[in-house]
């Protein structure tokens, strides 16, 4: 399996394996997605590419729990309870088009929200659902108890729950 591959079936494996063995988060540990999971393991201390896997498979799962999906959070967003959306995309992008009550993510309200109730709700989001899970495996690392990442972004709340919020398609130059 190419890393590629890897990372389109376990989006949290670039995470996971830094986090574990040091393993693509720099130029000096980086990967190409082209290289195989069996060879970049080879050229880090020759690790078992066996271990690897069940470690990626456990990040994972542990993923999954920090997820909401879309008709989940529509019902959290109407149960009364307080809740807060944090918008983890760019300031041009949460500008463009938000979720409703949402709050843009700054090194100011992050800081807040570690002096504060480290077990208020929050959801945090993103475009697709990448980001904001990095961001939500962040919080909980942090002590905060029962932050959740909007699955699918708010693209996917445009799929599945709202489609009068805008979709949109970034281009990189």
């Amino acid at each position: 399996m190419t890393m590629d591959e890897l990372l389109a079936r376990l989006p949290g494996a670039r995470r996971a394996l830094f986090a574990k063995y040091h393993i693509g988060g720099c130029q000096s540990c980086g990967f190409e997605g082209s290289e195989t999971l069996a060879s970049v393991c080879a050229r880090n201390e020759g690790i078992d590419p066996g271990e690897v896997m069940a470690h990626l498979e456990e990040s994972a799962e542990a993923d999954r729990r920090l997820q909401i999906g879309p008709e989940e959070l529509r019902e959290a967003m109407g149960d009364g309870g307080a809740l807060r959306l944090i918008d983890v995309r760019s300031r041009e992008e949460h500008e463009a088009v938000k979720l409703p009550g949402s709050e843009l993510m700054t090194q100011e309200l992050l800081q807040a929200m570690f002096a504060g109730d480290k077990e208020a709700r929050v959801v945090v989001y993103c475009h697709h659902g990448q980001r904001s899970l990095d961001a939500a495996a962040y919080l909980a690392g942090h002590g905060m108890t029962r932050v959740k990442s909007l699955e699918g972004g708010i693209d996917g709340w445009s799929e599945r729950i709202d489609p009068s919020v805008p979709r949109y398609r970034l281009e990189m130059e």
